[in-house]
């Protein structure tokens, strides 16, 4: 059993910065992937950053140039530095975890981003 605790979500103004934490509990042994996702209202949830074990990492579109995705050296905290907020980045912020094939997710944390 993996154990997925988010923090850093909350309210900014456009332009803004905030900074996602996501600490991975539990069996973690085997960790391939953690990565976030992120679900706006009335939308399907949607890729926003991955880091494999191996350090590769990958963005959607739409971020790029803009979010950071890192891990600690422990490989058990993901974490988001997201730049430059936008409105249209204002969503529910899911952490993920992929490990021996078994996906885990976090609770979520709202990212609100005023105009």
């Amino acid at each position: 059993q993996v154990q997925l605790v988010e923090s850093g979500g909350g309210l900014v103004q456009a332009g803004g910065s905030l900074r996602l934490s996501c600490a991975a509990s539990g069996s973690t042994y085997g960790t391939n992937t953690m990565a976030w996702y992120r679900q706006a209202p009335g939308k399907q949830r949607e890729l926003v950053a991955t880091i494999t074990i191996g350090g590769s990492i990958n963005y959607a579109e739409s971020v790029k140039g803009r979010f950071t995705i890192s891990r600690d050296n422990a490989k058990t905290t993901v974490y988001l530095q997201m730049n430059s907020l936008k409105p249209e980045d204002t969503a529910v912020y899911y952490c993920y975890l992929r490990r021996n094939g078994v996906i885990s997710w976090g609770q979520g944390t709202q990212v609100t981003v005023s105009s």
